[in-house]
C-alpha cells in the first residue's frame, strides 16, 4: 500500500502545475435567500423509505453510526474540510474502470454528510447509461433522469428526501444520447435551477466509470472537483495514473478512495471496541 500511495503522490506532483484552478470557476447563482422557500422545497419532496436490513446487506453502514460506518465518516470528514477549504461545492464521483464501488460510496458519502446535521446535500445518479443509485436504496423510478436534465420533467418527478438534510436524484432507464445530455446547456440550466431551489451545500454526482464513455469529458467541467475510487487488488497503478490525468485536465482532483481493501484490521482503532 506505500508503494501505491508513494506512486500516486509522484504522479500528482507532476501534474500540478497544469491542474485548473477552482478560483476561476463562474459562480453559480446562489438564487433566493428566503430561508422557508427553500425549507418548503425540500419538504415537497416526498421521503424515501429504507429498510435498515437492505442498507447493510447492500453494504451502505453509514446511514447510523457505529464502527461499520467509521471509514465513510473519515472520508466524509476529509471530504468536507477539503470542499469548504477550497469552496468547492459540486463533486463528482468517478472511477477508472467498472465494479470499483463508487455507486455505494456516494450513497454512503451522502448519509454521512445527513448525520453531520448542518449540511444539506444532494446526490444525482448521473450515469445515464446505467444508473445504479435506485437499485441500492431498493428505490423504484418511473422517470428517465435523461428526461429531467433535458428541462421534459421538473426535478420533484426524481427527487426523493432523506430526512431533511439528504436528497436522492434517482433516475431510470437507460439513455442512448447520455454524452450529449451531460454537455448539453440544458443540464447546465437544470443544475443552476436545482441549487436555486434546494440551496444544497454540496451536489455530488454519480458517473459512469472514465474508460466506459466520454460522458465524464462532456461533465466534468461544470463541477469543481472529483472523488476517484479505485479497486484494491484490481485497478492498476497505471489505471489511476491515467484516472487522475483525466480527471485534472477538466477539474480539480479532491483525492483516491482505495475501495474493497481486505488489510484493514485496526486501521481505525476499533479492533478492541467501538468508543
Amino acid at each position: 500500500m506505500e508503494r501505491l500511495q508513494a506512486a500516486i503522490e509522484k504522479a500528482r506532483e507532476q501534474r500540478k502545475s497544469r491542474q485548473p484552478n477552482s478560483n476561476d470557476r463562474v459562480p453559480v447563482s446562489s438564487g433566493p435567500d428566503d430561508p422557508n422557500s427553500v425549507q418548503m422545497a425540500w419538504l415537497e419532496l416526498p421521503e424515501i423509505k429504507l429498510r435498515p436490513r437492505s442498507l447493510l446487506h447492500n453494504r451502505v453502514p453509514a446511514f447510523q453510526n457505529g464502527p461499520a460506518a467509521a471509514p465513510y465518516d473519515i472520508l466524509r470528514t476529509r471530504f468536507i474540510q477539503q470542499a469548504k477549504a477550497n469552496n468547492w461545492r459540486r463533486i463528482a464521483v468517478v472511477s477508472p474502470h467498472s465494479n470499483c464501488g463508487k455507486t455505494t460510496t456516494v450513497v454512503n458519502l451522502g448519509f454521512g454528510l445527513a448525520r453531520q446535521g448542518e449540511i444539506r446535500s444532494i446526490a444525482l445518479d448521473f450515469d445515464l447509461r446505467r444508473g445504479r443509485l435506485g437499485r441500492l436504496l431498493r428505490q423504484k423510478s418511473s422517470v428517465p433522469m435523461a428526461d429531467v436534465l433535458q428541462g421534459q420533467v421538473p426535478f420533484s418527478q426524481v427527487g426523493w428526501r432523506y430526512g431533511e438534510k439528504l436528497i436522492f436524484g434517482l433516475g431510470h432507464g437507460s439513455s442512448p444520447k447520455s454524452s450529449e445530455i451531460l454537455q448539453a446547456t440544458s443540464t447546465k440550466t437544470v443544475l443552476e435551477n436545482i441549487e436555486a431551489a434546494y440551496r444544497p451545500d454540496f451536489m455530488i454526482f454519480d458517473m459512469p466509470p472514465l474508460s466506459a464513455s466520454d460522458d465524464n469529458l462532456g461533465f466534468l467541467t461544470q463541477v469543481d472537483a472529483a472523488l476517484i475510487v479505485t479497486e484494491a487488488e484490481r485497478t492498476t497503478l497505471t489505471q489511476i495514473d491515467v484516472a487522475e490525468r483525466q480527471v485534472a485536465e477538466l477539474t480539480n482532483v479532491m483525492g483516491v478512495v482505495l475501495n474493497k481493501c481486505r488489510y484493514v484490521s485496526g486501521a481505525y482503532g476499533y479492533e478492541k471496541g467501538y468508543y
